[in-house]
């Protein structure tokens, strides 16, 4: 694996390291885009357990342009990490549902700083189309690009009941036209472990067919409950229970187990804010949560790919 040599699986800086020689840290923006699930197009309101801010830090509310949060973002990680080089994130919301002019602008002007070597662009599967990737084939010549596809779940009947506004097809296909049209862009799919209704086994269904579409990349969130959501009605209600943290642990586990061992891990958890917090409080010490991952792969004698390899091999 081209992971950290202390880590069972491949990690995203590590990954980044030996691209570029070098540490390489994400740089959040937000650039004041909106989602088809808010605005009404596919639906008002957003997914279940997402609030207002649609995963953002609210900088674009603030009047603060995309040159500004990089300006302000690259002090603040040269101060804690020491990162001389940078991807510009486009977080909220969906970014790239805007018209290509605009899109272009905007990622024109996120690379206009010399230390920023990339993109990472945070989307719907339902907001790409073939003009929207030629834009981004381009800058891959050039750039490293990675495209987040939110996924969330591989079953249809928890995108309905989450209010996801899309199904597992259009994700199938959103991935197959970016690996068409823009074949050095990366991809990375977002899933989210715990959603109403779903088991272990049909988590892990997301894991196969993660491997079975050839993403690069992929990112593990918790679902926890943010105040305000109606993820948080279900919760008060006493109609939605959160996961431990033991089946959590476990689960992710498993989930690394079933994928290629080359496919980069971006994420393992969530990094909730305390004060929107309403449940579970364990993902506040994520620390503890990734050495628990880790430990558990040791302890199994198992890395990530290790049931991939078995349920892959020629028979």
């Amino acid at each position: 694996m081209n992971a950290t040599k202390a880590k069972r699986y491949t990690d995203l800086n590590g990954h980044l390291k030996g691209i570029f020689g070098k540490r390489v840290q994400k740089l959040t923006v937000d650039a004041g885009f909106t989602c088809p699930n808010r605005d009404g197009s596919k639906g008002t309101g957003g997914c279940i357990f997402c609030n207002e801010k649609g995963s953002g830090n609210g900088a674009h509310i603030l009047g603060t342009s995309v040159t500004e949060q990089i300006h302000q973002g690259r002090e603040a990680l040269f101060k804690r990490y020491k990162s001389k080089l940078f991807l510009a994130y486009f977080q909220a919301y969906s970014n790239t549902y805007a018209p290509v002019a605009r899109l272009k602008a905007l990622y024109d002007e996120a690379l206009a700083f010399d230390d920023v070597v990339g993109l990472s662009i945070g989307t719907r599967p339902d907001c790409v189309d073939e003009e929207k990737l030629a834009l981004l084939d381009a800058y891959s010549q050039e750039k490293l690009i990675w495209l987040e596809y939110g996924l969330q779940s591989p079953h249809d009947t928890t995108l309905a009941s989450i209010n996801r506004g899309h199904d597992v097809a259009c994700f199938k296909s959103a991935v197959a036209l970016t690996q068409k049209i823009a074949p050095k862009v990366k991809i990375c799919a977002h899933i989210i472990l715990g959603l109403p209704g779903e088991d272990r086994e049909m988590m892990l269904e997301g894991a196969r067919l993660l491997a079975d579409l050839g993403v690069d990349g992929v990112k593990i969130h918790l679902l926890y409950v943010i105040k305000g959501t109606p993820l948080d009605e279900l919760y008060l209600s006493g109609d939605y229970t959160c996961l431990e943290e033991d089946d959590y642990v476990e689960t992710v586990c498993d989930f690394l187990e079933l994928l290629p061992p080359e496919m980069v891990i971006q994420r393992l958890t969530g990094d909730p804010h305390r004060d929107e917090l309403r449940a579970p409080q364990w993902p506040l010490k994520k620390r503890d949560t990734l050495r628990r991952i880790q430990e558990t792969l040791e302890a199994r004698g198992t890395v990530q790919g290790s049931r991939y390899m078995t349920e892959n091999a020629p028979q």
